[in-house]
């Protein structure tokens, strides 16, 4: 008798840590500016597997060290990884394409900028909106933080790496648009998939930033979004069914409505 109970114990104990072991939760770290597409993706994934996605709000450069070192199975990098990180074992697969938009305050009365003269506003060198046609007032350079992945992608488009005189350097693309719509005279840049109508995105070159003209290439400033795995390192289940439902139909509908264009 004791020997059948001692069975059925372990046989217990086996199938309860099964289903918890198949069940647990795929931990995410990283980006910001993957918030939306993340928050939409998650919520479609658990949905349709009972299965919950955490995610760590940290930004890009830190998601990558999560999974550097073995904190989070997928780093969110809203830029491609560096060839210093695929050193360390990583490898990125490409989710989706997102813009950056440039953004203003929606009193600000300029429609448009060219690459050139936006190089030109964040290096310091036009510093009044009067030289761009608008009011006589002091421009207010408002950027994101060293190992953002936007700043990086921002910066490395327009030329702009390490010459930006930023104003003042925020935490997350909320942060910035915050900033922007409450201050008349500032100019960022933000995820175009988090941008509202509490502020105001720039043409660039004339070109509006959309998901048609990112997919076209015509809006200039645009970036990856990534997912940072280990490479030669086999996921868990849930961490490889989720992967797999982002590139799934329903996914693919779910970053569309999050406002990015799907890699593939």
């Amino acid at each position: 008798m004791k020997k059948l109970i001692c069975v059925l114990f372990v046989l217990i104990t086996l199938l309860t840590t099964g289903c918890s072991k198949k069940n647990e939760n795929v931990s995410t770290d990283g980006s910001t500016s993957m918030s939306k597409v993340i928050g939409m993706l998650s919520e479609g994934f658990l949905e349709e597997t009972g299965v919950t996605v955490d995610y760590n709000a940290t930004g890009s450069s830190s998601g990558i060290q999560a999974v550097i070192e073995g904190r989070s199975e997928i780093g969110l990098s809203s830029r491609s990884l560096k060839d210093s990180e695929k050193q360390q074992g990583l490898k990125e697969i490409v989710v989706a394409y997102d813009g950056i938009a440039v953004i203003v305050n929606n009193e600000n009365t300029v429609e448009d900028l060219d690459m050139e003269t936006l190089a030109k506003i964040f290096t310091g060198e036009i510093t009044n909106w009067s030289q761009l046609g608008g009011d006589d007032s002091d421009i207010v350079l408002i950027g994101r933080e060293a190992g953002s992945g936007t700043r990086d992608g921002f910066e490395s488009i327009t030329s702009t790496t390490d010459k930006c005189l930023y104003k003042q350097e925020l935490l997350s693309t909320g942060d910035v648009i915050t900033a922007v719509s409450s201050n008349p005279n500032a100019i960022g840049y933000a995820s175009l998939a988090s941008v509202k109508d509490t502020v105001k995105a720039l043409k660039i070159n004339g070109v509006v930033a959309s998901e048609a003209t990112i997919l076209d290439k015509t809006y200039l400033l645009q970036r990856p979004f990534v997912y940072a795995v280990k490479e030669n390192v086999e996921l868990s289940e849930n961490a490889q069914k989720f992967i797999d439902y982002t590139f799934s139909d329903k996914g693919k509908e779910l970053m569309v409505a999050a406002g990015v264009v799907p890699a593939n």
